[in-house]
Parts: structure tokens; C-alpha cells; sequence
């Protein structure tokens, strides 16, 4: 890859671009996908899982698992739908085992690129008023069961569609109209209509802690293409 590619220049490649690119050895692009999806894995995650740390864990393990297996996306389904299966296939298998992935320590540098999100409020109040709302809503959407929240988060939170969030559970869209129609009913309606558009800020995975995945995932995938390559190396040829 010639340099990183800068903010600017990601909405330019669509996600079936930046596959081929990483598939043809440009294997830094893969970034523009983890940029892009972040906080989407993540908060599919956490709508399972209920932690954060959990929640970092397995969306580090299924960004790594993606990689690994890019070779095997074959464009039947978009790929953030793809993506979004790893996601609550690691996140239900974490539930299963009760057991722990690697953890990713806090950057003690403090520092990291900003990555485009949603402006906060016109003054100080409403940056308050918003946070707020936005402690009422997660404690809300929280409560719900798991099978409602999975639903909320998609189709409420991340704004999928009815069909793309079906795709993504492979349940059908019947099940997701019942489901999220259940979820809003257990929600205050007092509360939604107060949180508004602040609604999307909830469980955010930007800035600092979506730099500090990056670099994890990225480094262990430069691990393993180095592994690769020397066993290749020291292969002895064959006959």
C-alpha cells in the first residue's frame, strides 16, 4: 500500500474493493474496513455479551477471524453482513464457553486519531443533557432480552433495514418486525422520545478505543502473514 489511505479517501472503495485489495497482498487497507465497521461489531457484541470489556474482546476476535478467513467471502451477502454474523457467532460462542479472549490493554499514551461521528450538542447543557439521555437509553436497552436487544441495536441504533437486519440473525423479517416491535413496547416511550436523534450516540466505539483495535488486530495479522511467510520460506522444495 502507498501510504495510509487518509479519511477522506475511504468512502471512495466500496467494501468488495477494499476485500480485493487486502486478498491481493495490500493487507494495511484492511483498516478501512475496520474504520468503517467498528463500531457496529462492537456494538453487536456488547448487545450479547452486556460488557464492555467482553465486548472488546470478542470484536477484536472476530476482526481477526474475518481476516483469516477472507478467502471464503464470496459476495452472496454484503460484507458487513458477513461481518456481522462472525460478530454474534463469537459473542453467542463467548456466552457458551463463559471463558475469556486476549485483552486489550488501555493505550497509556492517551493519543489517537478522531474518526468522523455525530456533533454533540450546541453548548454545554445539551452535551450534558446528551449524556444523560444517552446513560438512560443503554440502561434501558440493556435490560432487554438478549433477543430484543440484538434486534434494537440493528435496526434502532445502527438504522439497518428490516431485510439486512433479518440477514444478518438469519432469522426471518416477520420475526424481526415481532422482535423489535416487543423491545420498543418494554422501552418508556417517554424515554425514546426524549433521547431523539441522541439515540445513535449510545455505546459509542470511537476515537482512542477504535485506534487501539485497530492496532491489535492489525499487528497479530502482521504476526501471522510473517509466520506464513517464513514457514513458506524454509518449506523444503518438493520431490
Amino acid at each position: 500500500m502507498q501510504g495510509a489511505l487518509k479519511p477522506g479517501e475511504w468512502d471512495a472503495l466500496s467494501d468488495e474493493e477494499v476485500v480485493q485489495r487486502v486478498r491481493a497482498g495490500e493487507v494495511d487497507v484492511f483498516e478501512v474496513l475496520m474504520r468503517r465497521y467498528n463500531q457496529r461489531v462492537y456494538r453487536l457484541a456488547r448487545a450479547v455479551l452486556r460488557s464492555d470489556s467482553e465486548a472488546e474482546d470478542v470484536t477484536q476476535e472476530a476482526w481477526v477471524r474475518a481476516y483469516a478467513h477472507l478467502d471464503q467471502f464470496a459476495g452472496r451477502a454484503a460484507f458487513s453482513t458477513w461481518l456481522s454474523r462472525i460478530a454474534l457467532y463469537e459473542a453467542w460462542a463467548r456466552v457458551r464457553r463463559g471463558n475469556r479472549f486476549e485483552t486489550i490493554e488501555p493505550d497509556p499514551r492517551g493519543e489517537g486519531r478522531e474518526m468522523k461521528q455525530a456533533s454533540v450538542g450546541p453548548d454545554p447543557e445539551g452535551e450534558v443533557f446528551g449524556r444523560e439521555v444517552r446513560s438512560l437509553v443503554e440502561a434501558a436497552v440493556e435490560a432487554l432480552p438478549e433477543s430484543y436487544r440484538t434486534v434494537f441495536m440493528l435496526r434502532q441504533i445502527e438504522e439497518l433495514s428490516t431485510a439486512e437486519t433479518a440477514e444478518c440473525l438469519e432469522v426471518s423479517e416477520e420475526t424481526v418486525k415481532t422482535r423489535l416491535h416487543r423491545a420498543r413496547s418494554a422501552l418508556r416511550q417517554e424515554l425514546l422520545t426524549k433521547a431523539g436523534a441522541g439515540i445513535r450516540e449510545a455505546f459509542p466505539f470511537l476515537g482512542d478505543r477504535c485506534d487501539r483495535m485497530v492496532e491489535s488486530v492489525l499487528a497479530r495479522i502482521m504476526r501471522s502473514e510473517s509466520a506464513h511467510h517464513q514457514r513458506v520460506r524454509h518449506r523444503p522444495p518438493a520431490g
